[in-house]
Order: C-alpha cells, then sequence, then structure tokens
C-alpha cells in the first residue's frame, strides 16, 4: 500500500474513532422516552403549590399532577427527580433527566441552550411582604436601599438585580427565602404571582401579597435541542389536556382559575 494510501486509511480510522467517542444523542428523546417506558421529570419538591411533599411524603402540586397527566398522554410512566433550584438546569443539560416542569420561564438566555414547549402557564411576578408592613412599597423606585430574597438562578433574581440601589439576597428556594422575610432578615421577597394566594391560604408565615412588578410572563417546560418529534408530541399532550379539561380541572384544584390565562395581581 503507498504511503497516499496508508495515510488516507488511517484519517478515516481517525475520523471513525472520533464519531463513535461522540454522546450517543442523535436520536430523538421522545424515541428515548418511549424505549425507556417513562419520562424523568425534575423539580424542587419544596415549591408549593407548584410541587412539594405531603404529610404522608408524596410529591403533589400542580406541577406533580400536570407532569403526571403529560406522562400519561405519551403513554409512559412518571418518573421524578427533586433537586434544588439552583442546579436544576445545569441537571437538565448534563442529561439527568429528560424535562423540567418547575414553572420555567423561557428567556431568551434559556432558549438559546434547551427547547421549549408552547406555554402553559401565565404569571408575573409580585412581592410578597410582611403582614405587618406598611410601608409604601409599590414600584421598582419603592426598593432602594431595602433588601429583597429571590431564588438562585431564577428569573426574579436577575429582574431584582437590575432594581438600583436594592440589595439582593439570594437562597437555594422559596422556603428559605421566605423564612427570612417572616423573621425580618429582608425586607420583601420576589415570586410568582401565583404562589401569594396559597401563602395567605395554607401557611402560617406572617406574609401577605405585595405589588405586581414586571411584565407578565409565560412558563415552559424545557428539554434538550434537537427532538423535533419530542416537542411536537409534549406540545400535543398540553393541548389535548386542555381539550379534554384536564388541564382546567387541575388548575382550579390548585389555583381556582385557569393559569394558562394572564393572572389578576392578589
Amino acid at each position: 500500500m503507498s504511503r497516499v494510501l496508508k495515510a488516507l486509511a488511517a484519517a478515516a480510522g481517525l475520523s471513525f474513532a472520533f464519531l463513535a467517542a461522540l454522546p450517543a444523542h442523535a436520536a430523538d428523546l421522545l424515541d428515548e422516552v418511549q424505549q425507556r417506558g417513562a419520562l424523568r421529570i425534575a423539580l424542587e419538591g419544596t415549591y408549593p403549590p407548584f410541587n412539594f411533599r405531603d404529610e404522608q411524603g408524596q410529591l403533589t402540586g400542580f406541577d406533580v399532577e400536570i407532569a403526571e397527566a403529560i406522562a400519561g398522554k405519551l403513554k409512559v410512566k412518571p418518573q421524578f427527580t427533586t433537586t434544588e433550584w439552583s442546579g436544576i438546569l445545569a441537571g437538565l443539560q448534563a442529561g439527568k433527566y429528560d424535562v423540567i416542569v418547575n414553572q420555567v420561564a423561557a428567556t431568551p438566555q434559556r432558549q438559546q441552550v434547551f427547547a421549549f414547549s408552547a406555554p402553559y402557564v401565565v404569571s408575573s411576578p409580585q412581592l410578597i411582604v410582611r403582614a405587618n408592613e406598611t410601608r409604601p412599597i409599590r414600584t421598582a423606585a419603592d426598593l432602594k436601599g431595602l433588601t429583597i430574597g429571590v431564588g438562585q438562578g431564577s428569573n426574579y433574581a436577575e429582574q431584582a438585580r437590575a432594581i438600583a440601589g436594592a440589595t439582593v439576597n439570594v437562597y437555594p428556594g422559596a422556603p428559605e427565602y421566605l423564612q427570612d422575610l417572616a423573621s425580618g432578615r429582608i425586607d420583601v421577597a420576589l415570586n410568582d404571582s401565583l404562589l401569594i394566594p396559597y401563602l395567605a391560604q395554607k401557611t402560617r408565615l406572617p406574609v401577605k401579597a405585595g405589588a405586581p412588578l414586571g411584565t407578565v410572563e409565560s412558563n415552559a417546560i424545557p428539554f434538550r435541542k434537537g427532538s423535533p418529534k419530542f416537542k411536537q408530541a409534549i406540545d400535543r399532550a398540553l393541548e389535548d389536556l386542555k381539550a379534554d379539561g384536564t388541564f382546567a380541572k387541575i388548575s382550579n384544584k390548585w389555583f381556582g382559575r385557569d393559569v394558562s390565562k394572564p393572572p389578576v395581581a392578589q
């Protein structure tokens, strides 16, 4: 064999070895989920009423029931993983689970990394204050000199950092900063408007709804890019859940209204 042919053969061998070493993500995520027979779902598990553990230690909440219903439409079993919000997106990027069903805003930055389902929840940022709060805190300007509690890595953290003159304290999740709010270690918290009625009705924390802050935003379900069949399937599942009344039933159970429509601040 000539030197040229040997070189070409060697190059072909290296190319084959390189391709063989690439991650095996060529298959559409839908094929993987169906072959596995389970949809791997990540959520915090500490974010009521969206997802949390009941008195028996079982996962429950709006996101849990929606995720279970989606898995049912895909004809697979739901397989839940709980993790702190601060690392949940990194876990998805690492392939530890298939989707996150945890009120993830489909921001432009996140859309550069992940694919998203059609929006399934529409909400808005809203301040949470102590029950005995008397200061007029209604706009971003009113937050100058105050300390705001937010979840690490959340879009609310990004929003809070953009407020001039405010101090931002970052926490692993909502339970931690709500406790600090109740005890007076921070002045306000910033979170989803849908969280406020639940806090007022179901918890004993001395907090209440503050003013809405910012614009209405959509939350969706992120998953890895390059899976058009999976996106079509999950979007169809959400459409079917709305069409057959399942989505409205779950939504009304937890919020008393259809959360796929713009909210009214509480």
